[in-house]
Formats: C-alpha cells, structure tokens, sequence
C-alpha cells in the first residue's frame, strides 16, 4: 500500500465536495451557456459574411464583360510590334539603358500569364490539348460553397442496462427564423409584379362578407364553448375573445362586435360566482398554498380584471354614440354607433339584474340611470325596465338602496327636469315594514338564556338537564342559519325609504307644476302608510292645497285622495282627523270619469272606493256610503262593460259592508225630504229617499256578466241561492275584475256580418267564465232554429267593438 507524503498531498489537486459542487454549479452552468451562445452567434455572422462575399463576386464576374489581353489568332510578330509600340508609349525609353529594356522585354514575354484575364474563354496557348480546354470551362465556372454548419449535441443523461451504461445525446434545435433569413439571402432578387385588383360586384361581396362572418361566429363559438366546459383552466381565452371587440374588417366589423359583446354578457352570467371577490392582502400573497387554491385564485384574478376591461369596453361604446365623434380609424360609421350603443346597454341592463352581489356593480348603477332619463326612448324603457325588475327580484334590498341612491341625486341635480318614469320604478320597491324607533326595544330584542341559578330556582333537575340540551340546540340553529337576519333587511329597506321620501317631498315643495307630480302622488299613495306620524298633518294640508288649486288633471287629483286616505288607514288611525273635504271633492268628481276605450281613472277610482269605504267602515256614516251606491250605479249606465262590472261589484261589497243599504231597492222613501242628485254634498243630498232603478235598466244591458250583476244586487246581493253568483265572480276584487274583463274586451272582436252562421265561427277567446257565458248566448241566438236577436245586441254585434 502505497504511502502519499505532505508534498504529495498538497500538489495533488482535491476534488471538491458536494456542497461547493451545488453553489458553483448554477453559476458555472450560466457561464457556460452564455459562452456557448456567443460562440454560436459569432460563427453564424462569420459564416454569413463569407456567403455574402461570395455572392458579391460571382455577381461583379457576371456582370463585367471579358476583355482578353492576348489574341491567340494574331501572328506573334504583330502582337510583338504592338506591344512595343504600346512600351513606347508608356515608358520614357530615353532614360533607359538598352540592357534594361531587353531584359523587360524577355520578362514581359516570360509573365503573361499574370496580366491575363481569367474569364477569357479561350487558352492563350495554342498547343494545349483538346481535354483540357474542356476541363478549363468547369474550372472558370464560380464554385458556390455549400457549407452547412455543424449540428450541436445535447448531452442527456446516461441509461444503465445489463451490457453497461449507454451515454445519451440529442440535435439541439435550430431556430427556424435564422433559417428563413439565410433562405432569403441566398435566393436571387426577383422583380414584383403588381397584378391589377379585381372590382367585386355587389353579389361576390355579399357572398365574401357572408362567408367571412361564418367564420368568425365559428370562432367565437369554439373560444366560449371552450371557456363554459372549464372555465378555470380556460379563463385566458376570456382575453381572446375580448380582443374581437377591436374587429377591424369595415364589412363585418359592426356584427362581430355586436356578437362579441353579447357572448361575453353570457359567458359572464354563467361562470361569475355568486360572491364578491375581493383582492388579496400581502400577507395572503406570500404564505404557501396548494395547487387547487393557487388555480382558483389565479382563475378568480383573470375573471374580475376581464370583466373589469368589458364593462370599460361597452362604456367607451356608449359615450362614442353620445359623443358622436368617428375615430381615426374610421371601421365603423357614424349610424353604426348607435345600434353598437343599444346593445352594450342592453347587455349592461342584463348584468346589473343577473349580477347585483358581483364586483362593480355599483359602476354599472352609475352607468345605468343617467341612461334612464336620455332622449332615446328604446334605451330610456330599457334601463327603466332593468332598475324596476332588480327591485323587484331584490329580496334583502343592498342593490335597490344603491340604486335610489345614485336616481335621487340624479334627480336633485338634474333640477327635477326627468322623465316621470324614472321615479315610476319607484313603485316596484319590494318594502313592506320598516324600523319604527319605539318598537324597535320591543320587537328584536334578542333572547337571553336563563343562568345556573334560576334555573336552580325555578326548574327540576329533569327539567334542567332538558332546558339545557334545548338551549344547546338552539345556539347551533342561530350559527348555521345562512339567511340573512331581519334587523339588517328592516335597516336596509328604512334607509331606502327614507331617501325615496326625500325625494317626493322636495318635488312637492319645489316644484308642484312639474310633470312629475303624478308619479310622486302615486308613489306616496303606495307608500303612505310607511310614513312617520309627525308628516301627516303637513303632508294631509298640501294634498288638500294641491286638490283645491285647481292645476291639477283629475287623475292627480285621485292620486291625492288616494294618498291622503292611505295615510289615515295606516298609523293615521290613532289621529282625529276629518278627511270629509276628501269625500266630497270624490263624490263630485265621480262624473268627471273617462267614459270610453281608454278607461282613464276608474282603476285609481276603484282603489279610493276600497279604502275610503270599506276600510274605513267604523267611521263613515249610513247617509254616506247610500249617496256613493246611488252615484255609482248611475255611473255604471255611462261607462263601457268592463268599467261597469267593476262599480257594480264595489256595490256589492259596499251592501255586504253596509246592510242598511238595502232600503235603496225599496220603492217607499224613509224619513222626510227629496233627494237632490246635483248637490255635491254626500251627507246631505237625502239619498234614502231614492231608489236603484237604474239596476233594471243595466239587467238589460247586452253585456251577461252586466246583466248578471245587476240580477244579482236587485235580489239583494245573496251568497246562496238562485240569484248568487259563481264563485269565479264573487271571489274576485272589484280591481282584479275590472283588470280581466279589459284584457276580454281587448281580445274579443265580435264580426260584422249579419249572417248567425258565420258569427259563431268569428267569437275569440275572452275570460273561461265570460267565455262560457257568451258560448251560452250563440247557442240560443246562432243556431239554425234559432230565435232571432234582441234588438239591442243585433244593433251591438253590427255598429260595435269591445
């Protein structure tokens, strides 16, 4: 065994240890590819700069023409002489010696060779044999030098079998563009020619555009089918499809983008989740997480920063139609802008009722409303129908309190000059209760479980051992409920009010001959019994100066005695007030009713009805409520059938309500006076003195159900019996039932022509019971063997329409 010395040891070099060997590696391996990419680069620009200098001269070779020195069919005495001659003439021959010159000549003859031209296609010499004239043609062709770089070897790791370890190497790639550049290089420049373009009639365009645009819907379908089957490993196709919205083709450039914007709106609605996502704090970033997390973090990022960019897209789309400025680029016409706007709007309305817990949701209220009020009214329905139904679906009521909050500043800034619509959507706010301060203690206190020692007192051990476990039980209900609690929804939906309030109140004050008025009438009648006490007596004198002013049309002013009578049905109960001058302004307008097609007014009338009578039952009086039957059943013989069906059953509710009333289908008068039709007095027009004759003019009205109301209330207005009516009528409000005989009287039609015949075929479809009645009708006065019409209804079904 070999023993190695001190001297040895130092001057035999030490291989280094494996901890060294990790923190030199990455650094040796950097160095050493860097090296092997310059060596790389520099013999590639070497290699390239020796191909460009041999295409220069094989170019200069072409290009000059041969100009040989020697003719090899001249006699040598004449090349002699002139090569003297030329001598001559360049040298100065009498500076030179005779020995000089004759040695130059002899070296002249000696090195032809030097000074002739390589390109010349015939030997100099005559007596060179016949083969190497023709090997000298291939030697004086320009040789080009395909020299092909050396491919470089990648060393892989080894494999180990049975026989030994086997090394493992692999082509490094090489880059396509650098071989493309030396293609481009080495190919003669060839001279272009510019064909003519060919004009396209109109129907080729058409089919090139058509076929254009199918390949685009392809591509959008293939990128949101895509993103839909997974949306987090797909989310960076969002981008993809965002960029069509740049469509810069002018013949398919407005449909595409239309397409994209709606495919996007879709794609948004399906793959959004339903919470917010809020961005991640420093803390969140740096810790370490698993794989699935990271993915869905990652997938989360993409989708609020593409809807972010979207909702700025279809923004930009709108303020360009409402700039109405063309851009530089000039894809899209000035008319195109528009019908781009509607559909970003239309799919902005779509978002802000899908999405309202999503991110920017409030961006899209602010974009939404002052859209609501713009001179467009497709748009302008657009945005009031999308506001009313997200108040409408809205159950805990966040997105509605953003909403009013955003349309009552827009009012107040406008200076009230909006659309009534606007504060129309008012009206579809889901609010029902709201937080009154002195019940609040009261109403949500939470409760408090009994401590150890009450129940001592108060409980058997048995009794505690179950108190104990139902407390238990009721601990974990309260964590795991996931509905929202009451106290937040009653906060919410009182804030809302309040500021809907505000905003009717400052119109009333400020500006009470705007046309907005009507909708703050109806809004407040709606709403009214949601008041604070402490308004009534003011909110009740304005609505009484408004009525007695006289600048109101008589829907408003039904609006005011609707409001008014809201107010005093609610909390206004506990107040002693007098509302009489809102009784009579109601029993003399009554007559001021629209009597034809459009109805105007008799819906409003019959809601006042209902809550100033029925409701209100313990405080009207008998004269009262027998001047108002008296006055509708004369109303009734004015108006059309569906009208007259809805007063004739408010009489028969006000009969039930008022048993009294029954004296009216009396013909003896009771007590002393006569009664006075035209006073505008109800209490003192003395209308127990009268009689409801005009019953028996309307039993004969051409109308069945007319007729079978007015049957019905001269025998007294009976819940059983022959006279009763069916269930289908008598179940009904007096409004639902106005509301169904309109929509009959809009769908039936009865024909003109005087045939029975032909006119049972022509009958639409109405109500299922008005159908039945008037099926009843054509089988009496249609048949073959059928008596012939009344007059009334002959003369009806001839000159008139329902």
């Amino acid at each position: 065994m070999t023993v190695l010395t001190e001297a040895e040891r130092r001057n035999k070099k030490q291989v280094p240890s494996f901890r060294k060997l990790l923190k030199t590696s990455k650094v040796k391996l950097e160095n050493k590819l860097k090296n092997k990419q310059f060596k790389q680069q520099s013999t590639l620009k070497k290699y390239r700069k020796e191909q460009r200098k041999l295409r220069q001269a094989v170019k200069d070779a072409v290009s000059r023409k041969p100009i040989p020195l020697e003719d090899p069919k001249k006699k040598p005495g004449k090349r002699i002489e002139r090569e003297e001659e030329e001598e001559e003439e360049a040298l100065p021959l009498d500076m030179m010696d005779e020995d000089d010159l004759q040695l130059l000549k002899d070296l002249g003859q000696r090195a032809s060779f030097l000074t002739r031209d390589l390109s010349s296609s015939e030997p100099v010499h005559a007596k060179k044999r016949k083969h190497e004239r023709v090997i000298d043609k291939y030697e004086k062709i320009p040789r080009t030098l395909q020299t092909v770089p050396e491919k470089e070897l990648i060393h892989l790791l080894p494999i180990k079998d049975k026989s030994g370890i086997i090394p493992q190497t692999r082509e490094k790639p090489v880059d396509s563009n650098q071989d493309e550049e030396d293609q481009e290089e080495m190919e003669p420049e060839e001279e272009i020619i510019e064909e003519p373009i060919k004009e396209l009639t109109l129907e080729e365009h058409l089919i090139e555009r058509k076929k254009k645009l199918q390949e685009k819907k392809m591509h959008i379908a293939a990128l949101a089918s895509a993103i839909l089957s997974d949306p987090e490993s797909n989310i960076k196709k969002l981008k993809e499809l965002r960029s069509m919205l740049m469509e810069q083709d002018p013949d398919v450039a407005v449909t595409v983008r239309k397409l994209v914007v709606v495919s996007l709106m879709e794609l948004f609605k399906d793959i959004t989740p339903s919470y917010k996502i809020r961005p991640l704090t420093e803390a969140e970033k740096s810790t370490k997480i698993r794989k699935e997390t990271q993915k869905l973090r990652e997938f989360e990022e993409g989708l609020v920063s593409q809807y972010k960019f979207y909702l700025e897209n279809l923004e930009q789309m709108v303020k360009d139609w409402k700039q109405r400025k063309v851009k530089k680029s000039n894809v899209i016409s000035l008319k195109a802008y528009k019908g781009l706007a509607e559909v970003a709007v239309k799919s902005l309305c779509e978002l802000l009722v899908a999405l309202p817990h999503f991110n920017f949701h409030n961006n899209i209220i602010v974009l939404i409303v002052p859209l609501m009020n713009d001179v467009s009214k497709s748009i302008s329905e657009m945005c009031c129908e999308a506001v009313k139904k997200l108040f409408k679906q809205d159950k805990l009521g966040q997105a509605s309190l953003g909403v009013i909050k955003v349309i009552s500043g827009f009012v107040k800034g406008r200076n009230y000059e909006v659309r009534p619509e606007m504060l129309k959507t008012f009206l579809c706010l889901r609010i029902k209760e709201v937080e009154v301060k002195k019940d609040t203690e009261d109403i949500n206190k939470p409760k408090k479980f009994m401590t150890f020692k009450e129940k001592r007192k108060t409980l058997s051990r048995m009794q505690r051992k179950w108190k104990k476990a139902e407390e238990k039980l009721e601990r974990e209900l309260r964590e795991a409920e996931a509905s929202e609690s009451t106290e937040k929804k009653l906060k919410l939906h009182t804030e809302t009010l309040n500021i809907v309030f505000v905003t009717y109140f400052r119109i009333l004050k400020k500006a009470q001959r705007s046309p907005l008025l009507p909708a703050v009438l109806e809004g407040l009648a709606k709403f009214a019994h949601l008041i604070n006490v402490e308004f009534f007596d003011d909110l009740l004198v304005v609505l009484h100066s408004l009525i007695e002013s006289g600048d109101l049309s008589y829907q408003e002013s039904l609006h005011c005695v609707q409001t008014a009578f809201h107010i005093l049905s609610g909390q206004g109960d506990v107040l002693n007030i007098d509302p009489m001058k809102f009784y009579t302004h109601l029993y003399k307008t009554l007559f001021k009713l629209h009597a034809g097609a459009t109805n105007e007014g008799v819906e409003i009338v019959l809601q006042c009805l209902d809550v100033m009578l029925t409701k209100r039952r313990k405080q009207v009086s008998q004269q009262r409520a027998l001047a108002f039957i008296k006055r509708l059943c004369t109303l009734a013989l004015h108006v059309l059938p569906n009208s007259s069906i809805g007063i004739l059953a408010t009489n028969r509710i006000l009969m039930h309500t008022f048993p009294k009333t029954d004296l009216l289908l009396d013909n003896e008068s009771q007590g002393s006076g006569v009664f006075l039709p035209e006073l505008d007095e109800p209490e003192y027009c003395n209308a127990q003195n009268t009689a409801l004759w005009e019953l028996h003019a309307l039993r004969r009205h051409y109308h069945p159900i007319v007729q079978r109301f007015a049957a019905h209330l001269i025998a007294g207005a009976p819940s059983e019996g022959s006279e009763a009516l069916k269930p289908e009528l008598s179940r009904r409000s007096a409004t639902e039932l106005f509301e169904a005989y309109s929509m009959a009287a809009m769908t039936f039609n009865p024909p003109v022509e005087s045939s029975n015949s032909k006119r049972k075929d022509k009958v639409l479809q109405g109500d299922s019971f008005l159908n039945e009645d008037l099926n009843q009708l054509i089988k009496k006065y249609c048949s073959e063997d059928a008596t012939p019409l009344p007059l009334d209804f002959t003369k009806y079904l001839e000159t008139s329409q329902w």
